[in-house]
């Protein structure tokens, strides 16, 4: 696998209203280990469609590893400035991220004009790649839903890697047992 997709729930889907909840660095944690596991198979690109929430801290994981790893990542959001509505320290993220990326380029010119373009973005990403990276609980599938319906019916042998809450429980459980304190 060359291309790898990475979406997830945005951060209301999680209850998460702050850039500093703790939860953040378990998810990322969990990212960043699949990430590695990929890019030591061959993994050359990780595609996201800049959403805010699992696919920013995405981006972070990405550029974080980009300091051992030589992996790309690239950028397609469904139509520009879909950060427009998003709290502002969101929105310096995602600028960052327009600057940052390997390659960064709006679907659809123009701004916001219909959800087609949400579902054009999906085609386009399971297309484009050679299978996705999803951070999912099946009770609560969130708007990661139409993703993973699209991609459970792409027109051809499409990979589908889940991120479950029990995965995050590990990680969760890894990161504490590693920190001497937990043993105190």
């Amino acid at each position: 696998m060359k291309v790898l997709v990475v979406t997830g729930y945005k951060p209301t889907e999680l209850s998460i209203f702050s850039e500093e909840d703790e939860r953040i660095t378990y998810i990322k944690a969990a990212i960043a280990k699949r990430l590695t596991g990929f890019i030591e198979e061959g993994l050359e690109w990780v595609l996201l469609s800049g959403q805010m929430g699992i696919e920013l801290w995405t981006a972070e994981v990405v550029f974080d590893l980009q300091a051992d790893y030589d992996i790309k990542l690239g950028v397609i959001p469904p139509f520009e400035n879909q950060q427009t509505r998003w709290p502002e320290a969101l929105q310096q993220k995602y600028e960052e991220l327009q600057l940052l990326a390997d390659f960064f380029k709006p679907l659809y010119s123009g701004e916001y004009k219909g959800a087609y373009q949400f579902k054009a973005r999906d085609k386009w990403l399971i297309d484009k790649s050679d299978g996705c990276l999803l951070l999912l609980h099946d009770e609560y599938p969130g708007s990661v839903k139409f993703f993973h319906e699209e991609a459970k019916h792409a027109n051809k042998p499409y990979p589908i890697h889940l991120i479950t809450p029990e995965d995050l429980d590990d990680i969760v459980e890894e990161i504490q047992m590693a920190d001497p304190r937990y043993w105190e």
